[in-house]
């Protein structure tokens, strides 16, 4: 299996163009290397993209490019292009990116020139959080540039050029490389789970996720019972409840229960948004130790005492 490791650029509305809300970014890059089975890179991919709505670029993208509008005029229509960057990619590979973005704009355009989509589930790896996870470092959004420097990768072509941040990304990956890769996978959610069904369960070695099916809102979404049950990441035993789900955030729940064999887990619920409005969860659970269940323990606390401070002012208004 080779992997591909794809990077784009891209433009957008806004001033002289009006966002079109089936495509508030334009891909005008794609770039790519390929690496076989023992990360050498042996193949590279590039081409401009000749845009259809948004001709010309934002000030902000400008800045960061290596190019402009003259080249952009230069380059062939985005379905052609992806269609050989597609072929290029060959039968058996497995994408990877730095971040999440790529591949959600990348389904994004072929969606507006209505291109067949790409096979769901789909799995990639995500080199930038895969980067943060080996190396200790304290967030998991790294720019490339600080990890080529970090990984001491000679720098002998600019970045902010498709195939060549999509370089530097494929020697950050040759480095960093982990023994238990296979279980670093992730899965993207452009094509969300429309049912029971096609629910995904990924089970990995410290952590299980869950990527459900739609509901209409949140509360739904927390009545179904088979979301909000807590299973041990391990052995997908029952936990014993000790901390019960609850609002961490607008747009997520925690939990944390007990496994007798493998000790204390978190559960984390996170609401996304899909295309139709509806709205999706995805799921985690993973071991946690006691300081992280006191740190649960004291969020709820904290979230607790503003809600009885809130209902307070109210009363006195």
């Amino acid at each position: 299996m080779n992997y591909i490791v794809f990077d784009l650029e891209w433009n957008q509305g806004g001033g002289s163009y009006e966002p079109n809300p089936r495509m508030q970014f334009e891909i005008i890059e794609i770039g790519a290397v390929k690496l076989d089975s023992k990360f050498n890179i042996i193949d590279s991919y590039s081409s401009i993209v000749k845009p259809r709505l948004y001709k010309r670029l934002q000030p902000h993208v400008r800045e960061v490019l290596n190019y402009d509008e003259t080249t952009l005029r230069q380059g062939r229509p985005f379905d052609m292009v992806c269609r050989e960057f597609l072929k290029w990619c060959g039968t058996d590979y497995i994408f990877c990116s730095w971040g999440t973005m790529d591949l959600y704009y990348l389904q994004n355009n072929m969606d507006y020139y209505y291109m067949k989509p790409l096979e769901a589930p789909l799995k990639y790896y995500n080199i930038q959080q895969i980067y943060a996870d080996t190396t200790d470092s304290e967030k998991a959004i790294v720019k490339l540039e600080k990890a080529v420097d970090h990984l001491h990768i000679p720098i002998d072509r600019p970045f902010h050029s498709a195939v060549n941040d999509a370089y530097y990304t494929g020697l950050v990956f040759s480095q960093i490389h982990p023994k238990d890769l296979e279980d670093r996978y992730t899965y993207d959610i452009y094509n969300n789970p429309q049912d029971k069904e096609t629910e995904i369960i990924s089970r990995h070695k410290h952590f299980m996720e869950y990527i459900s099916r739609e509901f209409p809102d949140k509360k739904q979404a927390m009545d179904d019972r088979d979301l909000t049950a807590t299973f041990c990441y391990k052995c997908n035993k029952k936990l014993s409840k000790r901390i019960k789900w609850f609002s961490n955030s607008p747009n997520s729940y925690t939990s944390v229960g007990k496994c007798w064999y493998h000790g204390l887990v978190s559960g984390k619920i996170k609401f996304k948004q899909a295309k139709d409005g509806n709205i999706f969860v995805i799921k985690t659970m993973q071991p946690i130790d006691k300081q992280g269940l006191e740190t649960i323990k004291a969020r709820q606390n904290e979230l607790r005492v503003r809600r009885q401070e809130k209902r307070h002012n109210k009363k006195n208004m």
